[in-house]
């Protein structure tokens, strides 16, 4: 199980990783006109967007900022919590 478990963590990480990355990336004006960024930014929206499409619809922008990365931290931090406990 431990091993399980380590792969899981190690997803989640990943996950997390790619939700500061698209935030911090929302502060940066981008030139979408070259490939590789466009590729990157829109591979990055493809794994984001599936999580924090529902989350953003369920609690909207609070004073003109984008909570929905935030919570979905707290919530793959928490489903780890509970999955540690679990193990």
């Amino acid at each position: 199980m431990n091993v399980v478990y380590t792969i899981v963590a190690f997803v989640a990480r990943l996950f997390t990783t790619a939700l500061i990355v698209r935030a911090l990336l929302s502060w940066i004006p981008l030139d979408r006109n070259s490939p590789a960024i466009d590729a990157f930014v829109r591979g990055l929206y493809a794994v984001t967007e599936p999580v924090l499409g529902p989350i953003r619809r369920a609690i909207p922008a609070f004073a003109g900022l984008d909570l929905s990365p935030l919570i979905a931290i707290l919530l793959v931090q928490a489903l780890l919590s509970i999955l540690a406990r679990l193990i």
